[in-house]
């Protein structure tokens, strides 16, 4: 609840408060709940404040005595506060509850209805199936397309009757649409169609709609959609815009998490931390004001946004690097780099050959990451049980036992750090491969058992004699078998408690995999011309060129949505190169994502997403 005497807006009371009184914000010791959602708590799930947020108010003297506070406020640097808790002894940073909400809802999909196009009239966003008290039909126009009249302004407005109404040659539509999905860069796809530049950029906009309309008509299905066990891999890739000025040379790097089942390949999401709609030049005004900058961080009103007085306090003096060595030293490696960081959970500190976005502005990834969780549990309400892979990013970790703690508790929801040797050779990986078969020939041969068995007696056994990293003691198991997609591969359960089943507990450690995720984003790269690597050059001092990449950052999130429904309902899964496949696993070869997950029936076309309406 929020602290008494705040009014429902936050930002409300922040702006009444005089210009030499700010600091009263402070007094409150969490930002308040928003919509609901309060996401300062501690995120150890061993602890018995999990789940349980901070204090709004302090309790002092008597109130204290026998009933402590839980969490004591702690400063961390730069206007960013940190709880600890006192059972555990474990710190987070405070995030912007309003923020969450806030980049949570961005992320729904928006709908298409027609609603009163005045933006000032108050039935605007109003779809016009809210019916009779505030629309009334009126008719249709010559074209047949419905015509409606507002209830509160009196001003009358059409839909198209027809997804392509007022295109002209709508049969380059597929033409474009398969092109663009098949490898082609801009400018052969200008070429091959014979369109102009504008043209065809105004299709792909007319494509990516006509994807996101589809999809979210689809995925409504979801939170009734009776699903027993789902198996959730989740990623993050970054994407570098190309710079536009010769005098300025910085890339513009964003970053999409996306979020597949491992079972079906299901992408469930893939959403860039880039929000298109931010007014740029006001916000950046606001976030000048005295108000604003006196605020703790987490206080302000456009928290989850990187600003440009935070991204230059950001910025660090030399390029970031990749962890390198072992895979027991990239795990150390990356605890003792979130360690370092003054918010632990935001790894996407920029360099100085990154820069901000010209048009629209760029979300914090962690704020990016808890809506992302948010969004996913309205979408999978029904869902029996859920298992996420996360990659080790103490971003993902809070976000995902932030969004997810009530079922956490219950028992339905659990997580796991998934962390794969990724910059291995191909040689390095065949000579991996090749001892993870030896080795658990040799468990089959001393036990008597199937490879399978084998794979988990071995297990088992390395999950009792489990390795503490970071910190946080986390407890990691490096798996025993190899692939060429996974050579190296080590799983630590964020969710562990008392009362699992060992061999339970060994078959989760074996399912524990970001394939379905990595999989899908290597399809991105090879279909998807704009998004593939850029180049890194001794000429360009660390910074990075794709000649194909896009110009505009919304230009990236409207390429994953359009790929992400191609992937779900048109493309069937790639055929498995084993010897001994089951009847089931050859029909499923034959399936979409969506047909195995059970939103579609058959396998989609162009057509059926190019005329949906």
């Amino acid at each position: 609840m929020a602290a008494p005497g705040v009014p429902p807006s936050f930002h409300e009371f922040i702006d009444a408060l005089p210009e030499d009184s700010s600091g009263k914000a402070a007094a409150l010791r969490i930002p308040p709940e928003a919509g609901g959602v309060q996401i300062n708590f501690c995120k150890n799930p061993a602890c018995a404040n999990y789940g349980i947020p901070v204090e709004p108010t302090s309790r002092k003297g008597k109130q204290a005595h026998g009933n402590p506070n839980r969490y004591k406020i702690v400063g961390s640097g730069r206007g960013l506060p940190s709880a600890l808790c006192g059972a555990c002894g474990e710190s987070f940073s405070l995030k912007s509850n309003q923020g969450i909400v806030e980049e949570r809802d961005r992320l729904r999909p928006k709908t298409a209805e027609p609603c009163c196009p005045d933006e000032a009239c108050s039935n605007h966003g109003v779809g016009v199936s809210a019916g009779k008290p505030f629309y009334s039909s009126f008719g249709k126009t010559s074209a047949g397309s419905s015509r409606w009249k507002c209830m509160a302004c009196s001003k009358t407005f059409s839909a198209a009757a027809k997804s392509t109404s007022r295109q002209r040659m709508t049969h380059k539509n597929k033409e474009v649409f398969a092109l663009l999905v098949n490898k082609t860069p801009m400018r052969r796809i200008i070429e091959i169609t014979g369109l102009s530049p504008q043209t065809v950029y105004d299709k792909i906009d007319f494509i990516r709609r006509q994807c996101v309309a589809f999809a979210a008509d689809r995925e409504a299905k979801l939170p009734d959609l009776a699903l027993r066990r789902l198996y959730i891999g989740v990623d993050k890739q970054d994407y570098a815009i190309n710079w536009t000025k010769r005098e300025d040379r910085r890339n513009v790097v964003l970053s999409a998490a996306a979020f597949v089942d491992n079972d079906s390949g299901y992408a469930f999401g893939t959403w860039l931390n880039f929000d298109p709609e931010a007014d740029a030049p006001k916000i950046e005004k606001e976030a000048r004001s005295f108000k604003q900058m006196m605020l703790p961080v987490p206080f302000r009103r456009h928290a989850r946004l990187w600003t440009a007085a935070d991204y230059a306090a950001s910025v660090q003096a030399s390029l970031m690097k990749g962890a390198t060595g072992s895979l027991a030293s990239a795990i150390a490696q990356e605890y003792a780099a979130a360690a370092r960081r003054t918010d632990s959970e935001a790894s996407d500190l920029p360099t100085k050959d990154d820069r901000l976005p010209e048009a629209g502005m760029q979300v914090h990834s962690e704020y990016l990451l808890y809506g992302s969780f948010l969004r996913l549990r309205e979408m999978l309400g029904s869902t029996e049980k859920v298992r996420f892979f996360l990659d080790q990013d103490s971003g993902m970790r809070a976000a995902c036992l932030g969004a997810w703690a009530d079922r956490i508790k219950a028992g339905t929801c659990d997580a796991f750090y998934v962390r794969i040797a990724k910059e291995r050779t191909v040689d390095q990986k065949r000579l991996l491969a090749a001892q993870a078969r030896d080795e658990i020939k040799q468990a089959m041969a001393a036990l008597g058992c199937s490879k399978s068995d084998a794979i988990l007696a071995v297990l088992k056994q390395r999950i009792a004699q489990a390795q503490a990293f970071g910190k946080w003691n986390d407890r990691w198991v490096f798996h025993p078998n190899a692939t060429m997609s996974e050579p190296e591969k080590a799983v630590c359960h964020l969710t562990d408690r008392p009362g699992w089943d060992p061999d339970h507990l060994a078959w989760l450690y074996n399912r524990a995999s970001l394939h379905g995720v990595d999989s899908f984003f290597n399809r991105v790269r090879r279909r998807v011309s704009p998004l593939e690597r850029g180049i890194h050059s001794q000429a360009n001092a660390g910074r990075v060129w794709n000649g194909y990449a896009p110009y505009k950052p919304a230009q990236i999130q409207a390429l994953l949505d359009i790929f992400r429904v191609c992937h779900n309902y048109m493309w069937t899964r790639a055929a498995s190169k084993s010897k001994s496949k089951t009847p089931e696993e050859k029909a499923n070869e034959k399936k979409t994502p969506a047909m195995l997950l059970g939103l579609a029936k058959g396998v989609v076309s162009y057509e059926d997403v190019l005329y949906f309406k």
